[in-house]
């Protein structure tokens, strides 16, 4: 073999190991993007679920006392759920006992933990209050809420909620 063959055939092996590398590095890098794609997919359905969530607590009223209670039903699953089901009559009775409606929105959210099957997200509402201890006026609320969310049948659904810190 002359010395321009094996220089040659260096050349082609260098060539073929640089195809190689570069095929080994698109394949990494496609794959890196689709899960960054399923990782902000997940983050999407998070914040969502949360807020639907918390937006259905915020959002009572005595006149309506049964949809209000139902609204949190449809998103919350485990003893989150059947806690919330079986208080479901006292909380009706307080509500329009106090002839109570609480109105509200969702100003922030934000991810604290993600994974495949459950996630932490902190909500933060505005919104207002008003009962008999009002005499019917409006008095502004703000709420945080942590909310702990799990995957079930493709759906997040709220397995408990709590509030952080305290009204203002």
């Amino acid at each position: 073999m002359t010395t321009a063959n094996r220089w040659l055939t260096m050349l082609v092996v260098l060539l073929a190991l640089g195809v190689g590398v570069g095929a080994a590095l698109t394949w990494r890098t496609h794959g890196d993007r689709a899960d960054a794609a399923t990782r902000q997919e997940r983050y999407g359905a998070v914040l969502t679920a949360a807020g639907t969530e918390v937006t259905a607590f915020v959002n009572m009223r005595y006149d309506r006392a049964s949809e209000s209670v139902d609204a949190v039903a449809a998103g919350a699953t485990g003893d989150f759920r059947e806690h919330y089901v079986r208080s479901a009559a006292k909380v009706i009775r307080v509500l329009e006992r106090n002839r109570s409606s609480m109105t509200g929105r969702v100003v922030w959210s934000g991810v604290a933990a993600v994974s495949p099957t459950r996630a932490t997200v902190i909500v933060a509402t505005t919104g207002t209050v008003s009962n008999t201890r009002t005499k019917g006026a409006e008095e502004a609320r703000d709420f945080r809420f942590r909310v702990t969310l799990v995957q079930s049948h493709g759906r997040w659904l709220t397995s408990d909620i709590e509030f952080v810190g305290g009204a203002r």
